[in-house]
């Protein structure tokens, strides 16, 4: 595969994993930011501002040469600091901005270099991290289905119209 049918194919999958996320997260509202089965979970907020976090911690996990960040506790005190749904939205829509930018402007040769060594990933292709995210952000508009459904709301089949 060429680089430009490789970068293409991979940010179309992350474009793809975008609009699966907002379409089937979009019947919660700003009234539901705070939301959260249980004390100890993520509210509705932080799961989306979670998932944002994740896109840009695989992005400085495949730019760093001592690859992912593992300080877990740090990250989290981050998003407990996330009190909205539309200031996660903004997070999210940069992280999936940022994504793709760093997707296209690898090679293909750079794209098929190993991560740093490590629990996360290591020695796997950069351009796996793809699938990370994609994965990862499944997870979490799964989680957020679980939500809006607890909340009353019926959120839309995320590969429909």
């Amino acid at each position: 595969m060429s680089q430009d049918t490789q970068s293409a194919h991979f940010a179309n999958q992350l474009l793809a994993s975008k609009e699966f996320f907002e379409r089937s997260t979009r019947v919660l509202d700003e009234a539901d930011s705070g939301f959260r089965p249980r004390d100890e979970m993520m509210t509705a907020a932080h799961q989306v501002a979670h998932a944002a976090q994740t896109i840009d911690w695989f992005l400085e996990g495949a730019s760093r040469p001592e690859g992912f960040d593992l300080d877990f506790a740090k990250h989290a005190q981050v998003i407990a600091q996330v009190t909205t749904l539309a200031a996660a939205r903004r997070m999210l829509e940069s992280a999936f901005a940022n994504a793709i930018h760093f997707i296209r402007s690898r090679s293909a040769d750079q794209l098929a270099q190993p991560l740093p060594p490590g629990p996360v990933m290591g020695g796997q292709p950069i351009g796996d991290i793809v699938w990370s995210i994609v994965e990862h952000t499944a997870h979490h508009r799964g989680a957020l289905a679980v939500y809006s459904r607890l909340l009353g709301k019926l959120p839309p089949m995320p590969y429909g119209g």
